[in-house]
């Protein structure tokens, strides 16, 4: 499956193109690790090379399978959404779709450090978000449900951003450490 979504410029920001992860993305990935924050709140390891390359064979089996459907989100400074030269790796988004006949999946992302704080991760989500409602309506995908820890004050301000409504406070359960937040938005939630 190829598949290319765009979220569109805004006054403050450009384009941002999101694609499937690819072994061209490793060098970037393993720079992106580097910051301490992201370490801190994903399960994302690529300390090295051979660490991002065994991530990106993960987020590849992933669209095998149709359980992980994770993007890379570029930035696009030439508008043209053709080059990825010009382009800068500033975000993960993800669609785990673990059990396809339940009506509902689970989104994830990340933000590199160099992208925080400019309304990427909000702008990514929603890209991803519209993409999974409409590529999955046949399978009846009506619910997504996107979780965090409690203290992640900024996912929570992602999630609200992206529309996506504060359901429940989830208690901690391995790999998280803390209770944790759970958002939903519904297919026929209003613009």
């Amino acid at each position: 499956m190829t598949v290319a979504l765009r979220a569109e410029a805004t006054p403050s920001a450009p384009a941002l193109f999101l694609r499937p992860w690819n072994d061209g993305d490793v060098p970037s990935l393993v720079e992106v690790y580097r910051d301490p924050v992201l370490r801190h709140w994903t399960t994302l390891s690529a300390e090295s090379v051979d660490d991002a390359v065994r991530w990106l064979d993960v987020q590849r089996r992933g669209w095998e399978t149709g359980e992980r459907l994770s993007f890379a989100v570029h930035e696009d400074r030439t508008g043209s959404g053709e080059s990825e030269s010009e382009s800068r790796l500033v975000a993960n988004v993800v669609l785990k779709r673990t059990d396809r006949h339940s009506g509902s999946a689970e989104v994830g992302y990340w933000t590199a450090a160099h992208a925080r704080g400019r309304g990427v991760a909000p702008r990514a989500l929603e890209a991803l978000t519209v993409w999974a409602f409409d590529t999955f309506a046949a399978d009846k995908l009506e619910r997504l449900e996107l979780l965090h820890q409690v203290d992640n004050t900024a996912s929570c301000r992602v999630a609200e951003k992206a529309r996506y409504r504060f359901h429940e406070v989830l208690p901690a359960r391995p790999p998280f450490p803390r209770d944790g937040h759970l958002h939903v938005r519904r297919a026929d939630a209003p613009l």
